[in-house]
């Protein structure tokens, strides 16, 4: 081989082996950092951080394209893959507590739950990652792996930018003497921390899809050495997964009433918008793994299980305490006379009880209506009437003379949106089978909605969302149920 065509072949072996030397040498500048506190080995561990970050962002592309020869690419890569995150996150959590301890010692209680959260992102990143690597034993067997690739490139471009981020975030060090690149870190490392929340929420939700995507496509073979044929312990085992995100369904409520009792509100219909995703994809899942197929088919009465009875637990936790108890609590803290004299607990507690009717009518209904819900369902209602408490955040923190007309109005949507889930002659669409079968609409409104998520916009964008749902019936009345039920998840 002439040796101007070995050049291509030595760069995608920097790139690949190069990433593990960075970044350990960017863990040696943190320590470093956290023993000296010396701004000099900050500026050399982000620089380590940054070309190890880019160098997992190309390493595959150039190999693939320039390393045909480079046999252990892939391989090597996986390699890499794990000795880098072995040694960022596990630094990331070390450095999140140093923080709480040498640089913020008057820490606040949202502080320490980042820093736990640090902590519980680092966790899930190793555990895919090992996971994936079992997963992967049974990868041989299949000769599609495009789903994989997809999924492994998703991650790579949320984690390694995450995780350079917080190493900006938490091992930053104030100096006197900057200069230029000192001070565009210290812009980042003064991001504010429901910025970073939003960010590693994201990130674990990336890394949960990747789970399930590797339970998806590998999981078969692994129950069939697992069960041994044994249909009753392959379902018990496959429920785990479903269960698994109906309680995540539940956690984002929860999440939500937090972030809430700390005025961010915007935060709070990201989470019950999270709520809603796992509320659609649990029942998903099951209906893909056969796990409802005896329920359908049942002679029984009612249809009652308990993966039923956890799902109705998560969407009253989510959907009915959870915006009730959001709308009690962010208004009462607002100085308004006007909001003040409003029956707010009366509202919040209609809103509660009128929810537990709906989802117990939903439970025990015997004749459902394919592709339809009777009354406005659950996740809809949340959303709804969550959506002006952004706008009302905005107005109440800029002192507008709109917090009294955008508190009366949220008081009155309230209601509404109680007396709207428990209209049973009104039939409103099944949202999720519609984008089911409509991909462009799916396409078109998560455009919209990600566009606006960072602009002042994005409270109208959802308030609109929810009140041209909340009026739907007017237009889809006339639909044919077969057509929006006929192809389930």
């Amino acid at each position: 081989m002439k040796e101007e065509s070995k050049v291509p072949q030595r760069i995608a072996a920097v790139l690949v082996y190069g990433r593990a030397p960075l970044v350990f040498a960017g863990m040696v500048f943190a320590v470093g950092v956290m023993w000296t506190h010396n701004p000099r080995l900050y500026i050399s561990g982000v620089i380590c951080f940054l070309v190890s970050m880019c160098f997992d962002l190309v390493d595959r592309w150039f190999s693939s394209r320039y390393g045909q020869n480079f046999k252990l690419t892939d391989l090597a890569d996986r390699l890499m893959d794990k000795l880098v995150y072995s040694i960022i996150f596990p630094l990331l959590t070390a450095g999140a507590m140093w923080r709480l301890l040498e640089v913020s010692p008057e820490y606040t209680r949202v502080e320490l739950l980042h820093a736990i959260l640090i902590l519980f992102l680092c966790i899930a990143v190793l555990v895919r990652d090992n996971f994936g690597h079992f997963m992967r034993g049974f990868a041989n067997k299949l000769p599609d792996k495009s789903e994989e690739i997809q999924y492994t490139r998703l991650r790579k471009i949320v984690a390694a930018p995450v995780g350079a981020l917080l190493y900006i975030y938490i091992f930053y060090i104030p100096t006197t003497d900057p200069g230029f690149f000192y001070n565009q870190l210290s812009n980042i490392s003064h991001f504010s921390l429901r910025n970073l929340f939003f960010i590693e929420i994201f990130c674990l939700i990336i890394i949960l899809g990747s789970i399930a995507m590797n339970c998806r496509k590998y999981g078969s073979f692994c129950l069939d050495e697992i069960c041994l044929g044994d249909m009753i312990l392959r379902k018990k085992i496959l429920s785990v997964f479903p269960n698994a995100l109906t309680t995540m369904n539940a956690l984002m409520g929860l999440l939500a009433v937090f972030f809430a009792y700390q005025g961010k509100i915007r935060e709070s219909y990201l989470l019950l918008m999270g709520g809603a995703v796992f509320d659609k994809v649990d029942g998903a899942l099951a209906r893909k793994l056969g796990l409802t197929a005896v329920v359908e088919n049942s002679t029984r009465r009612f249809n009652v299980t308990f993966g039923g009875i956890m799902d109705d637990i998560a969407d009253a936790v989510s959907f009915c305490i959870a915006p009730g108890w959001i709308f009690y609590v962010f208004l009462s803290q607002i100085q308004n006379p006007v909001i003040q004299h409003l029956p707010l607990k009366f509202a919040a507690v209609v809103y509660v009880l009128l929810g537990f009717a709906r989802l117990a009518y939903f439970t025990l209904d015997r004749s459902p209506i394919p592709g339809f819900f009777k009354g406005m369902p659950t996740p809809a209602a949340a959303l709804l009437v969550v959506a002006p408490m952004i706008m009302l955040e905005t107005a109440v923190a800029n002192n507008s003379g709109m917090v009294a007309v955008w508190g009366l109005f949220c008081f009155f949507l309230m209601l509404t949106a109680a007396v709207a889930m428990n209209v049973y002659p009104v039939r409103y669409l099944h949202i999720g089978r519609f984008m089911d079968r409509r991909p462009w609409f799916t396409r078109i409104n998560l455009a919209v909605l990600l566009s606006s998520v960072f602009t002042p916009l994005f409270g109208y964008v959802v308030l609109t969302y929810g009140l041209l749902y909340l009026a739907s019936p007017l237009y889809t009345k006339n639909m044919d149920p077969q057509d929006i039920a006929g192809k389930t998840v």
